[in-house]
């Protein structure tokens, strides 16, 4: 049994062998147990029996261990955490009698105070104490923590200050002001905007004091900046009271007609993002981040994990204490959004820790129109926080003081410990799910009470009213005072003519152009000098002598060096020099995705495990001697929250090459929300740039369905204004300068890239270092085989299918078919199509061959984009799945693409 658990197990031999050790050494035990056992051996000396185990008041000592653990360890099932409903009862309850004492006992002096940090005191004070501490306005959860040091933290803390703070009358002012600008704020739009949606904060104004608590503790503890990821529940109260957005601008947009050209689209106001810099009260500055999100709740919190740790390593190197992550959850989200999980199995992993989120839950304790009841099978909404044995505190939405208290001491539990924690703030939401809903369809008991509750602000006035520390004429001023604000700032409002979403990450992104007005196809210089090739080549295909590795290490390396000796590269080894070059250029590059390092097809190697153990060598790491930093990190089995993180930490660097790699392409549908909500479409609706780079392996080679498509279709349905590019490849030298060119143009979209699986080791895929020093990313591929007046039909193609064409080709002796390839599918290039199709104006057949269905790949794309050149479509039949599951049905499909091609010459053949 762990000492820190004490008593937890009931058995009186645990506390025995403590006891035991006690009186070998009494600094080998805990400060609490010393304590108690110096107390026990003075009233052991006193008792004429001299036993340890005969005396009744021994018995009781352990019975009072056995309670107080019972307070740390069950005091939150009986807490007075709930404002609008009454608790839920749970047994077997604290009473002395469950175990084994007596009322007689309240009025004796016990020994096991010392365990709690107050001496000897008697039972009654004993409890007192911990009701106090464990069951009034704060409910914890910590003894499930495994760490000794991190428990009696807690518990010294809370138990020393019966986890409450004595606030100065100006200190309960300033608590005043803040609930008055939360709830002032709220009351004005309803009144002003009626029945519009505003998502309101009413029933836990709370949380804007606990926010501007949790920045001003943080500031004092070091840190510089805060990034915050939530839902649209009471987001427009913290843009305005929080993260300082002019109250002006906020009015506008809710009866704004037009905004400024930057943004074509837009979104609705409570998704907005925002930054700013404030001012703590003791002058220290602190950058505030509210990153944009969509109505997808939860999928926000990711991205705020990436982008707080592309800052840790980009801006603080690698301090954790300088920056952290507020992620605030809605109870029904966090209780059942899977994406939740994800995140917190990703916090304390080497390629994704962040130092520890402030988890904040605004626990309305109902759904849209779902009871909690029906919401959830655990006990609470936050015991996804036992995953990662994180603290949960579970806090009165109305007892704004405990609120304040506790956030302040999670933020230093943060700081101290790097480790998420969770504040479960219990409140309810004055209206239905938003303004115009009408919850008492389905919550007529709950919205009974809630309708006849005060708001914090006025329980809390009462409460200063009554400590005469401020008037009910002070109060009345003051809130007069903040509604005449608010009008005055919505004149304002009326003077503003056009919307103006600001622009997210303004600094970093001042460099780079908006994609919508960019050129997509000039050609970026990308050359590396054939010398550095060579030498970079020569550091990555190296590893440190003296050091064992698996046998077969050796053998890739021995073969990759002889590609280079031979001028013959494979697609790894074009790939691993694009990613030395950026890196030895001072550009960093970050990897990350399941199996990545190796490869799931095993073609990169960028990290090689020494066999006497698990460290791992980069040769990438070491390819210059100022070289900027590379990260690959085999990642979670996670989808969704991985590439959320890896958008999130690409968003923060756009000098960095950021890439999240599928297994197989297919398997990004995992992660379609933060396909649909940011990778398409996050410049329409918020202005923002982002370069993350998705690696899909996409072919058709007989591997079944699961196995075979990307799914091209759908981010080609998807594709407008320049939103993102859509490539797939089919040269090693032309997915070098892809990535070259990703980051040595003006621009900053997402980058979607097919890549291959069986063109990995494919005898024709190859390149020359001649064509990665002189070359560039071409969207098209012309072929140079047949002569263009000998050009009877052009076949147009993507990917992998082109090796079988051209095989196909070859085998016919045909000279009268060119095969082109486009590379770059958005955006599609339509000047060298039609100047293709003018080179070949001999040609009385145009085709696009696919290997996809018809109904998928690109096709769908290519006939509505191209729709005055007449295309016929070489492709598998339409289809609800994207492939056959066997190797006899693929050949066959593969075949009859191949006929449809080439029929009629091989008809003119025969």
């Amino acid at each position: 049994m762990d000492t820190f658990s004490q008593v937890g197990n009931q058995e009186i031999a645990a506390v025995e062998e403590l006891y035991q050790d006690y009186l070998k050494d009494p600094e080998s035990v805990d400060e609490s147990w010393k304590n108690f056992f110096k107390g026990f051996e003075l009233a052991r000396t006193n008792y004429s029996s001299g036993k340890f185990q005969g005396s009744d008041q021994i018995d009781k000592e352990f019975a009072i261990l056995n309670l107080i653990h019972g307070y740390r360890q069950r005091g939150h099932l009986f807490t007075k955490t709930n404002p609008v409903r009454s608790r839920r009862t749970y047994s077997p309850t604290l009473a002395i009698e469950n175990f084994g004492l007596e009322q007689s006992d309240l009025e004796k002096v016990f020994q096991a105070g010392n365990n709690i940090g107050i001496g000897p005191a008697k039972l009654k004070d004993i409890i007192a104490h911990l009701e106090a501490t464990y069951c009034d306005a704060i409910g914890v959860e910590y003894v499930f923590m495994r760490h000794p040091e991190v428990i009696t933290w807690l518990q010294q803390k809370m138990e020393s200050s019966k986890n409450s703070q004595e606030f100065t009358p100006e200190m309960k002012k300033h608590i005043f002001y803040h609930l008055k600008l939360a709830v002032g704020f709220e009351s004005f739009i309803h009144k002003k905007f009626v029945g519009q949606k505003r998502f309101s904060l009413e029933g836990a104004e709370a949380l804007i004091p606990a926010l501007d608590a949790v920045i001003e503790q943080g500031a004092e503890l070091g840190i510089k900046e805060f990034i915050v990821g939530m839902a649209h529940r009471g987001r427009l109260n913290i843009l305005a009271n929080i993260m300082n957005k002019p109250y002006e601008y906020i009015f506008k947009e809710f009866y704004g007609t037009e905004y400024e050209e930057d943004i074509s689209l837009g979104d609705v106001k409570y998704h907005l993002g925002f930054e700013n810099e404030v001012t703590s009260d003791y002058g220290k500055k602190v950058k505030l981040s509210l990153m944009p999100n969509p109505s997808h709740l939860e999928a926000v919190a990711p991205l705020v994990e990436g982008m707080a740790r592309s800052r840790i390593n980009s801006l603080y190197d690698g301090d954790y204490d300088k920056l952290a992550p507020i992620v605030i959850h809605g109870d029904a989200a966090i209780a059942a959004q899977g994406v939740v999980y994800e995140v917190i199995q990703m916090s304390q992993l080497k390629g994704y820790k962040t130092g520890g989120t402030i988890h904040l839950v605004i626990n309305n304790q109902v759904g849209f129109t779902t009871n909690y009841l029906d919401a959830r099978s655990s006990t609470y909404c936050t015991d996804v926080a036992k995953v990662t044995r994180s603290p949960v505190f579970h806090v009165n939405g109305d007892d704004v003081e405990a609120l304040i208290y506790t956030i302040k001491l999670a933020m230093e539990f943060r700081q101290k410990f790097n480790t998420d924690v969770f504040i479960d703030i219990l409140c309810y939401r004055k209206y239905g799910h938003n303004e115009g809903d009408e919850p008492r369809f389905t919550q007529p008991q709950l919205y009974k009470a809630i309708s006849a509750h005060k708001n914090p602000r006025d329980i809390y006035a009462e409460k200063l009213i009554e400590q005469g520390i401020m008037t009910a004429r002070d109060v009345k001023d003051e809130i007069k005072g903040f509604d005449q604000l608010m009008s005055d700032k919505y004149k304002e409002s009326e003077k503003i003519e056009k919307l103006k979403i600001k622009q997210f990450l303004v600094n970093e992104y001042k460099e780079f152009d908006h994609a919508p007005k960019k050129e997509f196809f000039e050609a970026i210089p990308t050359g590396v000098g054939r010398e550095k090739l060579v030498e970079l080549a020569g550091k990555i295909n190296s590893v440190p002598e003296g050091r064992k590795f698996f046998n077969k290490v050796n053998r890739i390396l021995a073969d990759r060096r002889q590609m280079i000796r031979d001028n013959r590269l494979d697609w790894g080894m074009a790939e691993l020099l694009a990613y030395g070059t950026l890196v030895a250029e001072g550009h960093p590059v970050r990897i990350s995705g399941q199996d990545c390092e190796r490869g799931t097809f095993a073609h990169r190697h960028a990290a090689f495990v020494f066999e006497d153990g698990d460290d791992k060598y980069f040769p990438l790491k070491h390819v210059a001697e100022k070289q900027a930093p590379f990260h690959i990190y085999n990642s979670l089995l996670s989808e969704y929250g991985v590439m959320g993180f890896e958008y999130g930490y690409a968003l923060a660097q756009p000098n960095a090459l950021t890439v999240w790699e599928a297994q197989f392409g297919d398997f990004s549908n995992v992660a379609q929300v933060i396909i649909d909500q940011y990778i398409t479409s996050a410049h329409e609706k918020w202005g923002l740039m982002n370069n993350l780079v998705l690696y899909l392996p996409h072919g058709y080679e007989g591997q079944g369905p699961e196995h075979s498509s990307a799914r091209i279709e759908r981010f080609l349905a998807q594709a407008a204004s320049n939103n993102m590019q859509i490539v797939v490849p089919t040269t090693p030298d032309n997915m070098f300068h892809l990535l070259r060119r990703h980051l040595k143009w003006q621009v900053r979209v997402p980058l979607i890239i097919f890549t291959p699986k069986s063109l990995l080791r494919h005898p024709m895929v190859s390149c020359t270092l001649e064509e990665l020093s002189k070359g560039h990313f071409q969207p098209v591929i012309d072929d140079h085989m047949p002569k263009a007046e000998n050009v009877k039909q052009v076949v147009f193609t993507s990917g992998r299918l082109y090796y079988d064409l051209a095989k196909k080709r070859v085998d016919m002796g045909d000279e009268s078919t060119a095969i082109v390839r486009v590379e770059q599918l958005y955006p599609l290039p339509v000047d060298q199509i039609e100047s293709l199709l003018k080179k070949y104006d001999k040609a009385d057949r145009i085709i696009w061959a696919q290997d996809e269905p018809a109904n998928m790949g690109a096709w769908p794309f290519i006939n509505r984009k191209l729709s005055h050149i007449p295309f016929e479509v070489a492709s598998r039949s339409e289809s609800g799945s994207p492939a056959g599951g066997l190797m006899k049905q693929h050949n066959l499909r593969l075949n009859k693409i191949l006929e449809q091609v080439f029929r009629e010459q091989e008809l003119a053949k025969a």
